[in-house]
């Protein structure tokens, strides 16, 4: 997820980059202090204040967590609605169908009534929404390099908006434990260059199509 291969992705790493580095601060911040305090010769006449006190629980207990979390809203927010499937200025994405099985992937493009198996092929470039659900159990549906990981819900369809930057092979894999074969249950994204997409498209549209009685008996089959 840190090697992106697309704007969504991007914004997730950039993201990352920044919590990382923000949390790192604060730690290191939060160590001097502690070091400071056990180093430090108490002063015998000292005595500790009310003043004093709510002053460290002010300041540790409401400034930095509202700084915090008012930081991570400004970076997150942002990047967060521009992961969502919103509609496009010019045309139309892509749609293909994902459904989650124990242990496999159905991807299905219904315009072009093509369906497959534990691949995904996506055209370079162009924006793709991916509808995703379940035909068991909750699995989760992830491209690291593509994007962000959604929810594959039984009943329930989320959609996942992505674009690859350029042609080539992408890793996919469940990422929500759906029982004794999840470490199994992986995905490979093949991105094709708009043309080679659509030679490639129409020549699968030329084989026999799968049928629903296949497809119901692949729902079946362990991978």
């Amino acid at each position: 997820m840190l090697d992106p291969a697309g704007p969504s992705a991007r914004a997730i790493a950039w993201l990352w980059w920044g919590m990382f580095l923000y949390a790192s601060l604060v730690l290191i911040v939060i160590v001097g202090l502690w070091l400071h305090a056990m180093r430090r010769e108490p002063a015998l006449d000292r005595k500790p204040t009310s003043r004093h006190a709510i002053r460290w629980i002010v300041g540790g207990g409401v400034v930095l967590p509202v700084v915090s979390l008012g930081i991570l809203l400004a970076f997150g927010i942002p990047i967060g609605h521009r992961l969502l499937p919103l509609p496009l200025e010019a045309g139309s994405p892509l749609r293909i169908e994902v459904t989650g099985h124990q242990w496999w992937w159905e991807v299905v493009y219904p315009e072009a009534r093509v369906a497959l198996r534990n691949e995904l092929h996506l055209p370079a470039g162009v924006p793709v929404d991916i509808h995703v659900t379940s035909a068991d159990v909750i699995h989760s549906f992830w491209v690291p390099r593509l994007g962000g990981k959604i929810d594959a819900i039984p009943g329930h369809t989320n959609v996942l908006r992505l674009v690859a930057d350029a042609r080539g092979s992408y890793r996919g894999q469940c990422s929500e434990f759906c029982g004794a074969g999840h470490a199994h249950m992986r995905l490979e994204a093949k991105v094709h260059s708009p043309a080679d997409f659509d030679i490639w498209l129409r020549s699968r549209q030329r084989s026999p199509a799968m049928s629903e009685n296949e497809i119901a008996s692949r729902r079946l089959e362990a991978p």
